[in-house]
């Protein structure tokens, strides 16, 4: 492997366009080699005035490249198996943004081969797990601070929703990181799921059912609580209450610039996942880097993405028959153990 990670990027959208940034400006120890979207100028935009970046409108041309050493996918979902396959055909390491495929069958797929291959390959981008915030509260609740964990209170709100945004949506792709986020800091499976439905906002797009509230039950026993709201209007919003046997704690309320001026205070609220998270996406991508350098791969697997996976297809059959719904999960592969 050269001094730096040679990295193929797929997909050059609002994600994809800011990883190809980070990488060539924020992190050490990578360097874009190839970038591929099927949008021609976009790809040349995003990757505008990187020396030496091989662009393409094919992604599985990105991967062989010469010098290609890892690949970050940060493509829609329903590209991402395609891709996945062929890095692991190259024996490539890979962060791949979530979802890691749409459905529980292509994860399967994925992790089968995943084990042909006999080692891990594969890192899911749940940057939650690398935020300050979420690290110090996942610290407190692993030294028992609090006692048992008795239940999480989140809240997830966006500005507003993307066009073609579905219900469903609201659940596979916005809730998957309270999903991740949820077993990771519990230590514990998600084992059904109900999802509560109030009259819509007058702000959500018609037929979009926004707000929801999504109820996790875990194999400990814990319940967690999701407010997801993707057209509040006002901000973007993620906090997380642990409700222990001996006391609580909350993260998300992190101060912002406070303006004060004519008479009166004035707190600054983000309006982008980017703005808030920029720390949490910096560590993410920087430790995966130092990993693959190393010729290892570390974070969330392709368990957690199939896990996931598996908790986001009960949630939308939740949401649309107005059950509870119980999660199955086929038996831990020992490559994920």
């Amino acid at each position: 492997m050269s001094d730096l990670l040679g990295v193929a990027v797929l997909g050059a959208g609002h994600m994809g366009a800011d990883h190809i940034r980070r990488i060539d400006q924020s992190i050490s120890g990578a360097r874009i080699v190839a970038a591929a979207d099927p949008d021609a100028g976009r790809v040349e935009a995003a990757a505008a005035g990187i020396r030496g970046a091989s662009l393409h409108t094919d992604p599985l041309a990105a991967l062989d490249v010469p010098g290609v050493e890892a690949v970050l996918i940060a493509s829609p979902g329903p590209s991402h198996e395609e891709a996945l396959l062929a890095a692991f055909e190259r024996g490539l390491p890979v962060l791949c943004e979530k979802p890691m495929t749409p459905d529980t069958a292509g994860a399967l797929r994925v992790m089968a081969a995943e084990a042909k291959v006999g080692r891990r390959l594969v890192q899911v981008g749940f940057m939650r797990r690398y935020d300050a915030e979420y690290l110090r509260l996942k610290a407190l609740l692993d030294a028992g601070r609090l006692g048992r964990v008795l239940m999480l209170h989140c809240t997830h709100r966006n500005v507003s929703s993307p066009a073609g945004f579905t219900s469903a949506m609201m659940i596979d792709s916005s809730v998957s990181h309270e999903i991740d986020a949820s077993r990771w800091l519990l230590g514990q499976e998600i084992t059904a799921v109900s999802v509560l439905r109030p009259q819509p906002s007058s702000g959500a797009p018609e037929g979009l059912l926004d707000p929801q509230l999504v109820l996790f039950e875990t194999s400990g026993g814990a319940v967690v609580d999701v407010e997801i709201f993707v057209n509040c209007g006002f901000g973007y919003q993620v906090r997380c209450e642990a409700v222990g046997e001996t006391g609580s704690a909350r993260i998300g309320d992190a101060r912002t610039m406070v303006v004060e001026t004519e008479g009166s205070t004035r707190e600054e609220i983000p309006q982008d996942y980017l703005v808030r998270f920029v720390d949490a996406y910096d560590r993410e991508v920087q430790a995966w880097v130092d990993a693959a350098r190393k010729g290892i791969v570390t974070g969330p697997s392709a368990w957690d993405g199939y896990a996931t996976a598996a908790v986001a297809q009960a949630g939308v059959r939740a949401q649309r028959d107005g059950a509870r719904v119980a999660v199955h999960l086929e038996e831990r592969p020992a490559l994920y153990c």
